[in-house]
Order: C-alpha cells, then structure tokens, then sequence
C-alpha cells in the first residue's frame, strides 16, 4: 500500500506512463579507453538509459533505454560522445535462414 493512498483515493504509481523499453545492440571497433569506459559510467546518469552491457569478446555494447524519452540516433549519438568507436547498430535477432519450399500437394 502507498502511503499517499490514504490521503488520496487514487493508487500511486511510480510512472506516469508506462515506458516503452527497447534494446539496441551495436558494434565497436578498438578497444576502449579508460576515458571511454568512464564516461560509459556516467552514460547511465542519461534519463531513459536502463541499462548498458559491454561485450568485450565480441565487441559489441547492448543498451537498454526508454523509447519515449530516447531515439535511437540519439543513444548512437551518446554512445559516440563517450569516445567509443561505436560502428554500426546490429539486428538483435540474428538473420535465420530461409525455410525449403514445401512442395505442391499433387492431385
């Protein structure tokens, strides 16, 4: 129960409105800075950013942010503004592959 409940008749709620979460994954080239690595830290401090997890093996950075606070361009933009080779955004969903035609049914 929240404590506002008793002096309003309405429930609380931590958000006004619900958020649209999305995740982007993309791709960097080098390895990145101990400046870079920082000011990924302080990346975090960016209202709608949730979440970054930085792959170093594959070296891939995946971001989990709030599509209606933030675009996707502009978390691209970020992610350059840390000093971090970002390259290209990559599909989440690798691409599969195509399916063999069923054939006809024959009459």
């Amino acid at each position: 129960m929240c404590a506002l409940e008793s002096l309003y008749p309405v429930t609380c709620t931590l958000y006004a409105v619900a958020m649209t979460q999305l995740e982007a994954l993309y791709r960097y080239e080098g390895h990145p800075t101990e400046t870079a690595m920082f000011a990924l830290g302080r990346l975090r401090e960016v209202y709608g950013i949730r979440r970054i997890h930085l792959d170093e093996e594959w070296k891939t950075i995946r971001v989990e942010y709030d599509a209606t606070r933030l675009a996707g361009p502009t978390v691209f933009q970020l992610l350059r503004s840390t000093g971090l080779a970002v390259v290209e955004e990559l599909p989440l969903i690798p691409p599969q592959e195509a399916a063999p035609a069923a054939p006809a049914p024959t009459k």
